[in-house]
């Protein structure tokens, strides 16, 4: 195409920053590798043959797909686009990612976010095996396969009718729960977790009187007067929470580290990585670290 567009294999050979004998050299092999004739050659100018202007239309078309797959790698390297897959657990699901997700297509509008919403083992599952560029949730420490990025601290908080007698104090310990129904999130969740290790420092082993998959459940059985129930101060601003109270717990095992996970070793995407410092710097700018 350029010989075709300078009409002369010397100017074509500057125009590609080649020699012109190597250029001469590409062209005698692509025709014989074609098997057809594709530029008429005299004196004074070199133009196509007619099976090279049939061609033609076909090469264009090659080099401009080439020259969108270089402009598009370009933009992904650099960030511009791209897309990035998250697995997190339902409490940052539902608060934190959002917003950042809402702010950062904003200003990034060629990066695409996939949000996967699954409990923190699931989470961790997902991140060795690749399924997801990162996740978020709170794990146990000491995982040589994953690499850390601390987020926040979220605190457990219990949730009570008003006319609880837990309501009208200012914080609540473990043992004043002890013979009180409790409405506990589902075994598989990392709040449970905290919340059973928690019991367990004082010899007590809850044996929950309502078992729930969704916060926004125990909400409910709160509000119907059916017991107390523990849930992330991180995702009570999130709950209808009209009509009824929350008290912080005075125990430090019912605090977790909520934080961002990749596979170690593995560099994320720019895509990718631009997406979790937003997430980081979200984090620390709602001063979400050691809120209740």
């Amino acid at each position: 195409m350029a010989i075709a567009a300078a009409g002369n294999f010397t100017r074509a050979a500057r125009v590609l920053h080649v020699s012109q004998p190597a250029l001469t050299v590409q062209i005698r092999e692509l025709e014989q590798t074609l098997g057809v004739r594709l530029l008429d050659r005299n004196t004074r100018m070199v133009k196509l043959t007619r099976i090279g202007q049939q061609l033609s239309p076909v090469v264009q078309r090659i080099l401009r797909d080439v020259e969108g797959v270089v402009h598009h790698a370009h933009d992904m390297a650099a960030g511009v686009r791209g897309a990035v897959s998250v697995a997190a657990i339902p409490s940052s699901c539902s608060t934190i990612l959002p917003r950042t997700i809402a702010a950062f297509r904003r200003e990034h509008p060629g990066i695409a976010v996939a949000l996967k919403d699954v409990t923190s083992q699931r989470v961790l599952a997902m991140v060795k095996n690749e399924e997801v560029d990162f996740g978020i949730g709170s794990f146990a420490e000491g995982d040589s396969t994953i690499a850390v990025l601390p987020l926040f601290t979220d605190r457990m908080r219990i949730v009570v009718t008003p006319e609880s007698p837990l309501a009208r104090r200012r914080t609540v310990r473990l043992k004043d729960l002890v013979n009180v129904p409790l409405i506990l999130m589902d075994a598989q969740t990392s709040v449970r977790m905290l919340v059973d290790r928690a019991f367990e420092s004082i010899g007590h082993f809850p044996s929950p009187a309502y078992e729930v998959t969704y916060m926004s459940s125990a909400v409910g059985m709160v509000r119907a007067g059916l017991g107390v129930a523990f849930l992330p101060s991180s995702a009570l601003e999130m709950s209808e929470m009209s009509g009824l109270e929350s008290r912080p717990v005075s125990h430090p095992g019912v605090t977790r580290r909520i934080v961002a996970v990749q596979r170690a070793g593995r560099q994320l995407t720019p895509a990718a990585a631009k997406f979790r410092n937003a997430l980081a710097a979200d984090c620390r700018h709602a001063g979400q670290d050691g809120a209740e």
